[in-house]
């Protein structure tokens, strides 16, 4: 499909500056642009490549001012915020895609499960449990599996190969990608001499609408009541989420990223990769933790923080220059003990 610089502005509200009439046809990063494809800056640490870019069109913010003279053949759209109006633009390319419906050979959906044949895609080798209820418009793809009882709502997708454990439930809207695990037996064993004793793990996982879970995550069902997920959540991809822990609205998390048992994090939190959060601890709404911080007590709502165990992020990197020093530190300490003993001899002697 191509669309011209004119469709795309009124489709962003956005103002054009050059060619309204040029086409684009596809997508390029900034420092890759080709002649008919449609870029954005968004960052600056990019900005030199606008300059010298191929690309036909360039999505831009607002308040952007060039400081030298930008290519003849690249006509700018001007909008609010560029990287949020190519979302729209690749979300609307996607949509476009035709949709797989119907059910593919050597599947198998139990008797009892509520499944809108007509209206949802089934892949081969995927299996559908007992009493399992799936809304419209569903996306199962190939070796996908649904244990009894679970409940999956309207327009999410799971990709091959996801496990759904018995009697979790899946909200409206989300995208479940390849090889994650939702429902397994949390991490619960009572020590009895030499030797574990297993706690079953008799709760489940609830996933609310509008969430998205990256390929190979996992997450534990509670021992009693669920795990929860709330709604408009983004998990990475191998990402451990504990059982009973609680994960609110509109957090994100980067890849590696673990959450112990019983753990509450809060609304708008983001996580670095590889950050790992104690037991039984709370972490307030508002919270950026930067990558592989260890977090071991509660964190109050609003706070940026850094390190392993974590503390403000503005006093962690001033401690990094000072740990960056620590060498030549430790050897000004022990050249002035050698002066001061040297001192204290001389005034023995006298």
């Amino acid at each position: 499909m191509e669309f011209s610089a004119q469709q795309i502005a009124g489709i962003l509200q956005g103002k054009i500056e050059g060619n309204a009439q040029v086409s684009v046809s596809n997508f390029s990063k900034i420092e890759e642009g080709k002649p008919g494809t449609l870029t954005f800056l968004a960052n600056l640490k990019y900005l030199h490549y606008i300059y010298e870019t191929k690309a036909s069109i360039a999505l831009v913010n607002e308040d952007f001012v060039p400081e030298k003279k930008l290519p003849e053949t690249l006509t700018l759209i001007r909008v609010a915020n560029a990287y949020s109006a190519l979302a729209i633009l690749l979300n609307l390319v996607d949509q476009a895609k035709p949709q797989k419906r119907g059910v593919e050979p050597m599947s198998y959906i139990s008797p009892s499960a509520n499944v809108p044949l007509e209206e949802v895609y089934i892949g081969a080798f995927a299996y559908i449990g007992a009493n399992v209820r799936l809304g419209k418009n569903v996306l199962i793809y190939p070796q996908v599996y649904i244990g009894d009882n679970v409940t999956i709502g309207d327009n999410t997708i799971l990709y091959a190969g996801v496990k759904i454990y018995a009697d979790c439930n899946v909200g409206e809207r989300c995208i479940i990608h390849s090889g994650a695990v939702i429902g397994a037996d949390g991490f619960g064993f009572a020590k009895e001499g030499d030797s574990f004793k297993k706690i079953p793990q008799l709760g489940n996982v609830v996933i609310e609408d509008d969430v998205e879970i990256g390929a190979n995550t996992t997450i534990d069902r509670a021992v009693m009541e669920s795990t929860l997920i709330r709604k408009g959540v983004k998990l990475d991809n191998l990402i451990q989420i504990a059982h009973n822990v609680e994960i609110g609205e509109n957090t994100g998390m980067a890849a590696q990223s673990g959450i112990s048992g019983s753990t509450k994090v809060g609304k708008n939190c983001i996580f670095g990769g590889q950050v790992g959060l104690g037991g039984h601890i709370k972490i307030g709404d508002n919270v950026s933790i930067g990558a592989q911080s260890g977090i071991i007590s509660n964190i109050k709502p609003d706070k940026n923080i850094m390190g392993s165990p974590a503390f403000d992020v503005k006093d962690f990197f001033r401690s990094s220059i000072i740990i960056q020093k620590l060498p030549e530190i430790y050897r000004t300490v022990n050249q002035l003990q050698k002066e001061v003993e040297t001192l204290k001899k001389e005034l023995n002697k006298e």
